[in-house]
């Protein structure tokens, strides 16, 4: 398989697949097209129908959007337990991550994702103060629920972090005051291997 992906300074989608093929353990080829380029549109075409990014290739076709290829993981390697054990953990799994997948409009817009970034914003307005709130909250009620086995949201890693850990990222990069559960959080997904690869790659990119 082929996972074609933006720069990972900047792609929270992007880094979102990566992590659920981590948890796949699945060996596949990564392709990085940079964004913000004169050809980004028309090579992401290429092989995207969205035009977005990521996008997996697989033998029998290609799957865009990272909900549908953590799902598509989850189904082809059952083994590996990509999503949290027990019917209404992975029912809760699965409400947060849909949440994730379509909501917190304000933390995108004034927390953009940037892994090189290091430095708190002047003023963190109260939309974006809203859903910081929310996800704090949802964080620490999955850890009190689910959380008993390990330090990851549903105890073990699973496709909630890998949908969180871009949201995790923003908060650290941006100085984030936190509640302890969710600073603690936010030390489990910067101590995550399969998020430090990413990291260290996404530091040593350079501008386009």
């Amino acid at each position: 398989m082929e996972l074609l992906i933006g720069d990972k300074r900047y792609s929270s989608w992007s880094l979102r697949a990566a992590l659920a093929m981590a948890l796949a353990e699945v060996p596949y080829r990564e392709r990085l097209i940079r964004l913000g380029q004169p050809d980004t549109h028309q090579r992401i075409l290429e092989c995207s129908p969205s035009g977005k990014v990521p996008v997996l290739l697989t033998e029998a076709g290609r799957i865009w959007d990272s909900l549908a290829i953590a799902e598509y993981l989850a189904e082809s390697f059952p083994e590996a337990h990509l999503w949290s054990r027990g019917e209404y953990a992975r029912a809760v799994a699965r409400s947060i991550c849909a949440e994730m997948h379509s909501g917190f409009a304000a933390l995108r817009t004034h927390l953009p994702m940037d892994l090189q970034h290091d430095a708190p914003l002047k003023r963190v307005p109260d939309e974006a103060k809203t859903d910081i709130q929310r996800i704090c909250t949802l964080w620490t009620e999955c850890r009190a629920s689910f959380g008993q086995d390990g330090p990851f949201l549903f105890g073990h890693a699973s496709l909630a972090d890998a949908f969180y850990a871009p949201v995790a990222s923003r908060l650290r990069c941006y100085r984030i005051d936190l509640p302890p559960v969710a600073a603690a959080y936010v030390d489990t997904i910067y101590q995550w291997p399969a998020f430090q690869r990413w990291l260290q790659d996404a530091l040593e990119e350079s501008e386009a």
